[in-house]
């Protein structure tokens, strides 16, 4: 076969594939299809104005078993028979297991409630809903108001902060909403009374925790108490929930979103849960209490993970733990220490080097202060000084003048460097130089007694052949030799 007869085939497979391909998704097209008449036929048999068809765990055996054990266990009190046993084997532990468990549904189905009396009365208040934000407080305060139109006549004192209940009867003035139905109404007050009656059976599970939360988490107990213990394993689900937990999220357990109503936000308490219910957090100075909630969430935490594997039954680790959040919220209040003042360095005895040398020696010589100097900068007690503009205006000139001939200038004396150069430069330039001008002589003196005549050209002839010769040699080699 050819290179173009391969290609075509490939072509043709490629075509082939295709076809399969869009075959298989019609069909997939055609099944979603069927599923998604399904769910709408499934959705459209739901009854959302029958609360039994929406809300069903009241009507639930495992509920009714559940509440029915707790209501005895706290007629009859904790059973001491069982405490030698294995936490797994105990009833008691699995009783508090299930009602942990049952709370987690209670919180749902409170949920579930609340979405479905704020559909119905939300065509009487519909602003209710946005400043009312706890499920159960709103179901009391719906309950409350009612179809009533007026809320100067109903009142909410006790329901709600006095705050939040200005705020609701001044949204109530201008709502745009309208009295509900009969049978309308009924369903909602029915939907309250629900949500309601839920909320007191989850206190009672709560309670039936509570009392035992000194056998089950004894060590979580004595750092947060068992009240706030019952509620962090509740809102959890079980007490193996809460040790896998990480403590940032044990301190946003039982978080709620504040409602202010335009309020000032500066003294409220954000991303805190049961955690600011315990003694410890109460106690502590509001600017510590950010720092303090992070520290008795990750005791809690540690805690937790220690009664989950029974690790300490008498409760002695959290015993050491609160001691240790005790003592550090202590240290934090703590004023700084004082400031002590900064000694100064011992000085050392020992004379430091020093550059020295000739070079030093000379630099130094050459920026000494002079004498004229130091009468300048010098004044004589009671004596006024000379200045440079007079009336003590200008520079002032100290001693000078005020001591020998009275002139300010002074007889420089000459100095050793001074003295140094003007021998050398002596020495080196000690005859004529050989121009001729009026000045010139022909008289040198030499080192020699006596004078002696010369003529300056004839000794400039002589003296630069006689350096040829000694820096030039026959031998063509390069010697240099000093002149003195």
């Amino acid at each position: 076969a050819t290179l173009a007869d391969s290609f075509l085939a490939d072509l043709d497979e490629l075509s082939d594939n295709e076809a399969d391909v869009l075959e298989e998704e019609n069909n997939d097209v055609a099944n979603m299809e069927e599923d998604i008449d399904g769910d709408l036929a499934d959705i459209e048999t739901l009854n959302y104005d029958d609360l039994d068809s929406v809300s069903k765990l009241q009507k639930s055996q495992r509920y009714i078993d559940i509440m029915q054990k707790v209501e005895d266990a706290l007629e009859k009190g904790s059973d001491i028979s069982n405490q030698g046993l294995v936490l797994e084997d105990d009833p008691e532990y699995q009783l508090i297991v299930e009602c942990n468990g049952l709370s987690v549904d209670i919180e749902n189905e409170i949920v579930i409630i609340h979405n479905f009396i704020r559909d119905k009365y939300r065509l009487k208040f519909p602003e209710l809903e946005s400043l009312v934000h706890h499920p159960i407080d709103y179901a009391r305060v719906v309950k409350k108001i009612g179809n009533e139109m007026d809320l100067t006549l109903v009142d909410l004192e006790g329901l709600l902060p006095s705050a939040i209940i200005m705020v609701v009867s001044v949204t109530a003035s201008t709502t745009s909403g309208k009295p509900l139905p009969e049978d309308v109404l009924q369903k909602t007050i029915d939907a309250c009374d629900r949500a309601l009656a839920l909320d007191t059976a989850k206190k009672k599970v709560l309670d039936f925790v509570e009392s035992r939360m000194g056998y089950i988490a004894p060590n979580l107990s004595t750092i947060v108490g068992s009240a706030v213990a019952a509620k962090l394993m509740g809102t959890a689900g079980g007490l193996s929930a809460l040790a896998k937990m990480p403590a940032c999220n044990v301190q946003l357990l039982g978080a709620k979103k504040k409602t202010l109503a335009g309020f000032s936000t500066a003294t409220s308490q954000f991303r805190v849960g049961y955690i600011e219910q315990t003694e410890i957090f109460q106690t502590t100075p509001p600017a510590l209490r950010s720092r303090a909630c992070r520290l008795l969430a990750s005791k809690a935490t540690l805690a937790a993970r220690i009664d989950s594997t029974r690790g300490d039954p008498l409760g002695n680790a959290g015993k050491t733990l609160k001691e240790e959040i005790h003592k550090k919220i202590e240290k934090w209040q703590e004023p700084p220490p004082a400031k002590q003042p900064k000694p100064l360095p011992v000085p050392d005895s020992e004379p430091k080097k020093k550059r020295g040398g000739r070079r030093l020696r000379k630099m130094k010589e050459r920026y000494a202060i002079t004498d004229m100097r130091k009468l300048a900068n010098r004044m004589q007690f009671g004596v006024p000084e000379e200045s440079s503009l007079g009336d003590g205006l200008g520079e002032g000139y100290g001693m000078l003048g005020q001591a020998g001939s009275g002139k300010l200038r002074v007889s420089i004396g000459q100095s050793k460097l001074a003295a140094k150069v003007a021998k050398k430069f002596k020495e080196k330039n000690y005859g004529s130089s050989g121009a001729t001008s009026g000045l010139t002589s022909s008289l040198a003196f030499t080192p020699v007694q006596g004078i002696e005549l010369t003529n300056p050209q004839a000794h400039a002839h002589q003296l630069g052949s006689g350096t040829q010769s000694t820096y030039f040699s026959e031998t063509g080699t390069f010697s240099k030799i000093k002149r003195t």
